[in-house]
């Protein structure tokens, strides 16, 4: 190929590359309203001034809790001024490129431009979460479900899908509960993922999850279909108020027992408490103590009720009437299929992949994404109906 041909290419190719970035300009600038970042700047310096008030440390779980909010807000904006940085940054790239006719920069200016729209996409995202409770750290409950050890095995594959999510977007993860399956997997679990916005990327994924595969149990090689529940629940912290009366809260202690043997415990510290008007149950067993575990215990019961107001458009706890029927297997939210083919879809969305593995390695942002677009276009179209 000649020098003019090879010149002629990496023109068009610097120049379909500027095209595509400068196409996401319009978005980067419509990202700043719809963040309020006016809001936002003006509650950060309200918040710094409140901090540089006399006695400010004089109540410190307060101060914690301003400080804290101060510190998320401020990673907003550091997060959109970075995407603007990138941009300007990755225009000049190519610009220099181009004029150069440097085709060795092609590779670094496609990379740099793919980062630009990675970070407007989630930034984009982000403005979809706007539930009262979407900030707050998210409390994930496995069930197995019928079928022994196949369903207990699957729930164990979802409980460790879920942890590797959380890993990929550097979130804490802490183990609440766990009680072991008879041969295999488990029976429950509880996990606690702490970070912004857990809640509100994870409430997509509450539901029955359906697999299907050939069974490693079964020595036919038969194919089986089992089921898992994952529910979802905001932690709830000290600021909102939930008011449980004393008598109506059973209390049971036992023994902890744990994954592996590795966290029994020999005293009976494990506390499981049961919501006498609803029949609600939760349970604690990993912390040291019983009194502990109780507390870990009240939260999680306390984010149990608030998720079950919220879901049912409920005015107040009292309104909730029973014990909350389990999910029907064969209503699941999602299939994840080994055998014949191999495919993950959500059947609320439609959204799907082939590559089950990735999947199962925490790679759920699309169906996240997915989920979380639909939901804002089916609340457009109810205040449009409102509207009307």
């Amino acid at each position: 190929m000649c020098i003019s041909e090879r010149t002629g290419d990496s023109v068009i190719q610097f120049e379909e590359l500027r095209l595509k970035l400068e196409g996401m300009h319009p978005d980067i600038l419509d990202l700043a309203n719809a963040l309020g970042l006016d809001r936002i700047k003006m509650e950060i310096e309200q918040l710094e001034q409140r901090a540089s008030q006399p006695g400010f440390w004089d109540d410190v779980e307060n101060s914690q809790k301003i400080l804290q909010k101060t510190g998320t807000l401020k990673n907003k904006v550091a997060e959109y001024d970075g995407l603007t940085s990138a941009y300007e940054d990755t225009l000049a790239l190519i610009e220099l490129a181009d004029e150069e006719e440097d085709l060795s920069l092609l590779e670094e200016a496609q990379s740099e431009v793919d980062r630009v729209k990675d970070s407007l996409e989630k930034q984009k995202l982000q403005t979809l979460l706007t539930g009262e409770y979407d900030s707050k750290n998210a409390i994930l409950t496995f069930h197995a479900g019928a079928g022994g050890t196949e369903a207990q095995d699957w729930a164990m594959m979802l409980y460790r899908m879920y942890m590797r999510w959380a890993e990929r977007h550097n979130f804490k993860v802490k183990e609440v509960d766990y009680l072991d399956g008879e041969e295999a997997g488990l029976k429950s679990a509880v996990l606690l993922i702490e970070g912004e916005n857990a809640y509100g990327y994870l409430k997509s994924e509450s539901g029955v999850h359906r697999l299907v595969r050939v069974s490693p149990f079964d020595a036919s090689g038969r194919r089986h279909t089992s089921f898992a529940s994952l529910e979802v629940m905001p932690e709830i912290d000290n600021t909102i108020e939930v008011d449980i009366r004393p008598e109506d809260i059973k209390m049971d202690v036992y023994r902890a027992s744990g994954a592996g043997g590795q966290k029994v415990n020999k005293t009976s510290s494990a506390v499981r408490l049961t919501h006498i008007p609803t029949g609600i149950v939760v349970a604690c067993q990993v912390e040291r103590s019983q009194y502990q575990n109780r507390d870990v215990a009240m939260t999680m019961l306390k984010s149990k009720l608030i998720e079950i107001k919220e879901r049912e458009h409920l005015d107040k706890i009292e309104d909730i009437k029973g014990v909350q029927k389990e999910i029907a297997w064969g209503a699941q939210i999602r299939s994840y299929v080994f055998m014949p083919y191999t495919m993950v879809k959500d059947h609320r969305t439609s959204f799907e992949t082939g590559n089950v593995n990735a999947v199962m390695d925490g790679d759920l942002d699309g169906f996240i994404n997915a989920y979380l677009k639909a939901a804002s276009l089916d609340q457009l179209s109810e205040n449009f109906d409102e509207e009307m």
